[in-house]
């Protein structure tokens, strides 16, 4: 399964890890169905390293502090299937704990400052056209939307 991540700065396609992380997959392709994700910003970008979106407090109009919101539930990690190197391009959950992910993600920018992650955080996708994207992210640019194939 697919899905386009709709920029403020272009359109990335991601192929999903299905096998590798099953539960990951589903609710992100859950929440990006209903819509949760379309509006929000990439709160944390850190060069030669990651993007970060999903928080709903960075929703036009809410006043939570960006970084620290969820859907209202979290999911268990997924970090024994394969898939699982944060190489660029790659999707994977943030969380603030094993098992606290929810809707936060980030997408690496490269493998330089990345491999600390494998292990802890689940992969569930790879942005395999529009990499050039990731790059051109600041914080505070749009997830306009999320479609899935």
């Amino acid at each position: 399964m697919n899905a386009i991540i709709k920029t403020s700065k272009g359109d990335m396609k991601v192929e999903f890890f299905n096998d590798d992380a099953p539960t990951t997959v589903g609710n992100f392709i859950k929440l990006a169905k209903d819509g949760y994700f379309d509006g929000l910003k990439w709160h944390r970008v850190i060069p030669d390293f990651v993007i970060q979106g999903g928080c709903p407090n960075t929703r036009e109009g809410e006043s939570g502090m960006p970084g620290t919101g969820g859907p209202g539930y979290q999911i268990d990690c997924e970090l024994n299937g394969g898939n699982q190197h944060h190489d660029r391009g790659v999707l994977s959950m943030a969380h603030a704990g094993k098992d606290t992910g929810g809707s936060q993600f980030f997408v690496c920018h490269s493998r330089n400052n990345t491999s600390h992650l494998d292990g802890v955080h689940t992969c569930f996708g790879k942005v395999i056209d529009g990499l050039e994207v990731i790059d051109s992210i600041s914080e505070g640019d749009a997830i306009e939307q999320i479609v899935v194939l």
